[in-house]
């Protein structure tokens, strides 16, 4: 999972300013924001970047896609034992860190319709095959499952339910269409899986049913594989349904470390949170026979996919409806997983860590999700690795983790969070990669007080398409939204939601964060297809692009431990929270441009809060909260010239821009979902991935619950007056 998969890449894109400033083709070395002389900092940058190598790179790749390796199998384990020899080799204080986490893994998954004479139309799942593919007959080839999908046997008639939207599932009630006991028929797109299963459950559905049409990653995009990047017609996508969008990691264990000691008796039941009703993945070659056999209403033209016949709701509660059997039996089991961390100590501060973050876990092979990021962070490793055999040590501890079991929900990365919460008080960052490479186009998601920090050193990192990472980077922001940007600024940097390891460091204890990648046609998301094969023929065959991913993730970490001054841009990030106050205040007002710093619009209905009937927003008194953002703005404004300042005790001054993202995080967390504490960023709980900017207000004017709102807001204010005083003692 991450934010930049193909239905994961829905995220808000912020318009960011990045002033061209000097450039390192420039005589002297360039003004760099956290440090009062870059002079010698630029010549360790340089040799580091020399560093990573491509080759290299390549051969880790094709070392760790030799196998399929689902979390918690031997096979995984090995990928852990290459990735700590590679770790202790660059000289890092190595450790493999295991814990005990409850997953499943498929026994039976089988999915038989018949039409309404009971005539079989299909059974599968199909296995995976294309002609010519090297990978895809290893007998290790997990079958289709999707993680945290109960167990059954059950048989009902079909509905389709388009993406398996909020605004889906509303229509079909609209259309007096009753899922109780029925199986849903969704596609992929537009939000997180375990959103549509979530939705589908709490209508009362039997089963889920996820297909990938072609409009959203197959034909309909350009050629299927193996002509081209697209998923060919059984290319089936597995993936997890844990409602990651009211927490992550073990189901059992939400807020407490998984630990291999840690007794029964503090494990709680999953499936007060967990979806306990079938979901299924299938092909476009299996959902055919389903979709082509349904009859009743036709579809909004919308909901049509790009299959070649017109798409039906389905006959509900009358003659000539689809019947689907599903079977599902799962093997849940408390089950061994291997986080490997590697430290390269401090020298000055080494209490304060930069933690850099990849999962190594896949569905199957992985080439893309997540290899690619594990050989570009091997390849950081090796470039720092080199500079401390010619003596350089950082300010502060750099701290590299390969993450086990984020496919099945985020679980490696959030059990070592909650181990190590209070170590993390004092960590300055965390930097995330995961489909690191897909393609040529380098995006990147962060916290506002660190976008113009990637931009920045996006600047000292050369593109195997000329010139730097940040000129080819503004080029793709150009094509984006197709709006010519002034040149050396508008730059396209995404806000976090969930979907990868940044979620419980950002949202659960307030680590800023990053999230980098680069992005391409990329169809065999969580396929046997996303091999090695897969990846040389079409992402990245001479592997520049890892060696780019490489250099920008190790200059993250290198740049940020031995910043003089922590490089947050504060300003930045109260601009944000400003305008996301002032476009809640609209929306409660039903203002039409409510949304307008909302996750992507297909995401959401458009509509006014209140209606005519309803409390007006004057029941609502944005006063204070807007007091707040004001009083935060002015003290942003003096951090930042602290920081350019950059006298007296840094220590101290560091300490408290730190604290200001602490003060950000609220103790008793959202409502209905108290694992997620940020307050200005979380996941949406109908979109899963996406991010819901100040989430507790906005949920709570989007369920018109006025008494929530109230509540929202206050403590809304609270946040921002602990960040604000956070930075008012950097005077």
């Amino acid at each position: 999972m991450t934010l930049r998969k193909p239905y994961a890449s829905l995220l808000l894109l912020a318009l960011v300013s990045c002033p061209l400033g000097a450039q390192n083709s420039a005589p002297h070395a360039p003004a760099v924001f956290g440090y009062a002389d870059f002079t010698a900092q630029s010549k360790i940058e340089e040799m580091f970047l020399a560093v990573p190598d491509a080759k290299l790179a390549g051969q880790h790749l094709k070392i760790l896609t030799s196998e399929p390796h689902l979390a918690s199998t031997p096979e995984d384990r090995k990928t852990a034992e290459y990735v700590a020899q590679k770790f202790r080799a660059a000289g890092l204080e190595t450790e493999i860190v295991p814990y005990r986490v409850l997953m499943n893994q498929p026994k039976t998954v089988r999915v038989e319709a018949y039409d309404s004479s009971g005539k079989l139309l299909m059974s599968g799942p199909t296995r995976e095959h294309v002609d010519g593919d090297p990978y895809q007959d290893d007998p290790r080839v997990v079958m289709p499952f999707n993680g945290s999908s109960g167990s059954g046997d059950v048989t009902a008639e079909v509905v389709y339910a388009n993406y398996g939207r909020l605004e889906d599932f509303d229509h079909l009630a609209a259309q007096h269409i009753d899922l109780r006991g029925k199986i849903v028929l969704v596609r992929y797109g537009a939000n997180f899986r375990g959103v549509k299963v979530y939705l589908a459950e709490q209508r009362g559905a039997a089963g889920v049913l996820i297909y990938s049409d072609p409009h959203d990653d197959g034909y309909y995009k350009g050629d299927a594989y193996p002509i081209g990047p697209w998923r060919p017609e059984t290319g089936v996508e597995r993936g997890s349904v844990q409602y990651i969008f009211k927490y992550s990691g073990d189901p059992e264990t939400p807020g407490v470390a998984s630990t291999l000691d840690l007794p029964d008796s503090a494990r709680v039941s999953p499936y007060g949170n967990e979806p306990h009703i079938i979901s299924i993945p299938l092909s476009y070659h299996d959902a055919v026979p389903i979709l082509q056999a349904l009859k009743g209403p036709s579809v909004p033209q919308e909901w049509q996919g790009a299959l070649p016949f017109r798409y039906h709701l389905g006959q509900v509660g009358g003659q000539g409806g689809v019947k689907v059997h599903l079977v599902s039996v799962q093997d849940y089991q408390r089950r061994i997983i291997w986080d490997v961390i590697g430290k390269i100590k401090g020298m000055e501060y080494p209490d304060e860590w930069v933690v850099v973050g990849n999962h190594r876990d896949a569905w199957v092979y992985g080439a893309v999700d997540p290899s690619s990021g594990t050989a570009a962070m091997l390849e950081s490793v090796h470039g720092l690795g080199t500079l401390t055999r010619q003596g350089w040590r950082p300010k502060r501890t750099i701290v590299f983790a390969s993450w086990d079991a984020e496919e099945e929900g985020l679980i490696g990365s959030t059990e070592w969070v909650e181990q190590n919460a209070q170590a993390l008080e004092h960590a300055v960052a965390y930097f995330n990669t995961d489909v690191a490479v897909a393609g040529a186009d380098f995006s990147a998601s962060a916290v506002p007080s660190l976008k113009q920090f990637l931009c920045e050193l996006t600047r000292s990192v050369p593109s195997p398409l000329g010139g730097t990472v940040y000129q080819q980077w503004r080029i793709n922001s150009a094509g984006a939204s197709n709006v010519q940007p002034t040149p050396g600024e508008e730059i396209h940097v995404g806000d976090l939601g969930s979907g990868s390891d940044f979620t419980p460091f950002f949202q659960h204890i307030g680590v800023p964060s990053t999230d980098i990648g680069s992005n391409g046609p990329y169809g065999v998301y969580h396929s046997v297809f996303d091999n090695y094969a897969w990846y040389t023929l079409n992402a990245d065959p001479n592997f520049v692009y890892l060696q780019e991913m490489a250099r920008v993730l190790g200059l993250e970490a290198l740049r940020m431990a031995d910043a003089d001054i922590l490089p947050y841009d504060y300003v930045a990030y109260a601009a944000a929270i400003s305008s996301y106050i002032d476009a809640a205040k609209n929306k409660a007002a039903g203002d039409s441009t409510e949304e307008k710093n909302a996750s992507d619009s297909s995401e959401r209905t458009t509509k006014k809060w209140w209606r005519a009937s309803e409390p007006k927003s004057g029941t609502l008194d944005f006063s204070a909260v807007q007091a707040a953002a004001v009083r935060f703005s002015a003290a942003a404004e003096r951090a930042h010239g602290a920081q350019i300042a950059a006298s007296g005790d840094l220590a101290k001054l560091n300490l408290a821009l730190r604290q200001a993202e602490t003060g950000l995080i609220s103790e008793q967390g959202l409502p209905n979902r108290p694992w997620y504490r940020h307050t200005i960023y979380a996941p949406g709980e109908f979109t899963g991935y996406s991010a819901v900017v100040i989430p507790g207000v906005n949920e709570a004017l989007d369920a018109r619950d006025v008494k929530l709102a109230t509540q929202q807001l206050t403590v809304l204010t609270q946040a921002l007056t602990r960040a604000a005083l956070s930075l008012e003692k950097t005077r």
